[in-house]
């Protein structure tokens, strides 16, 4: 069975008019959760996309970088919710698909040049991982690709990322769903 079968679908959530994709049926299934970072680990093994650390975005990002980091032998960085971070950070806002939300780093958690794979569970608007990208950029990282387990590409955010010049890769894809 593969990786979008096991992807829950539930209607009108958080907001009427949205299909909100839930992953937690996929990771809670340990050959679901095997599929997804094996399928990640072998694209950064055999793919040639030179990076030096994980970043993962609250929260769900934590569960596929902290395990793709692991297991690529990388570190991990987390890209948190305002007030999480104990050091000093730097922040950024952006919009969602259903309001506004903020995300910050700890400004010594890239050091300058360092090439980072940034790493969320889902590509919708694109509003996350743009901010997230603007936050490592902002620390001094480079962004060398963006990996998701969803792209919803009819919501627009992968040609937003694309547009910006950054590389895109998904395990799966939700088109016209």
């Amino acid at each position: 069975m593969p990786i979008k079968s096991r992807i829950r679908a539930i209607p009108d959530y958080p907001k009427k008019g949205i299909m909100f994709r839930d992953i937690t049926t996929l990771i809670k299934d340990p050959v679901g959760f095997r599929l997804v970072i094996d399928g990640l680990t072998q694209r950064y093994l055999e793919n040639g996309v030179d990076f030096d650390v994980v970043v993962g975005v609250e929260a769900r990002g934590f569960i596929l970088g902290s395990a793709l980091a692991y297991t690529l032998g990388k570190g991990f960085v987390p890209v948190r919710k305002p007030g999480k971070l104990p050091a000093d950070v730097v922040s950024q806002e952006y919009e969602l698909e259903y309001g506004t939300d903020k995300v910050e780093i700890h400004v010594d958690a890239i050091e300058r040049g360092t090439r980072v794979l940034l790493v969320d569970d889902l590509l919708a608007t694109g509003g996350t991982a743009l901010a997230a990208a603007a936050l490592v950029e902002k620390v001094g990282g480079v962004i060398a690709e963006m990996a998701f387990i969803v792209n919803l590409p009819d919501i627009g955010g992968e040609r937003k990322i694309l547009e910006k010049g950054y590389r895109v890769f998904s395990l799966t894809e939700f088109e016209g769903e």
